[in-house]
């Protein structure tokens, strides 16, 4: 438990716990190894990793704000800006871009009206080309929101994708 006083945080106290369950995972004395895990949970929780979180988290953790920046800043796991209800990310690492990977990113900008990078209208759907996610044999492969792999996506799993992620949205 950090010693960042309760007035002065950013997030619930169910949050902190998520993040006092990571640093059980570490020696007590190396709580900065949990800062991938809590960059997640304060991601989830915020919708993405906002210069305010990353100080949270910084404050919380017990490290520099520059140090949890540069963790936030290597992975394309975090959004450091604000992203869609449903980040998907494409997988366009050779394997996959062999097996249509890059086909699949086409389809969606088309269907979706938007390029990588970028979200549509709506705020519902942010689309990120991404690096291999350990998948190959499943290609074309994407993920929603860093948690859900989808497997050999062509248009028709695609296009289900869309519209199951649609109605999750107005449920």
């Amino acid at each position: 438990m950090s010693a960042v006083p309760k007035s002065s945080r950013m997030f619930a106290d169910d949050v902190y716990r998520g993040i006092d369950r990571e640093f059980g995972k570490f020696p007590a004395d190396q709580k900065q190894s949990a800062v991938m895990a809590a960059l997640a949970i304060a991601q989830r929780a915020h919708g993405w990793v906002s210069p305010e979180v990353i100080e949270d988290v910084a404050a919380y953790i017990g490290m520099p704000a520059i140090a949890v920046h540069e963790v936030a800043t290597f992975y394309n796991m975090y959004a450091t800006a604000p992203v869609g209800r449903f980040k998907l990310a494409v997988c366009t690492c050779l394997p996959c871009a062999l097996r249509e990977g890059n086909a699949a990113g086409e389809y969606l900008k088309d269907k979706l009206g938007i390029g990588y990078n970028e979200t549509t209208a709506d705020g519902l759907f942010t689309l990120r080309e991404s690096e291999c996610q350990g998948a190959c044999g499943d290609a074309p492969v994407l993920i929603v929101n860093n948690e859900r792999m989808c497997s050999f996506m062509g248009a028709g799993e695609l296009d289900r994708l869309i519209d199951e992620l649609r109605a999750k949205a107005t449920s």
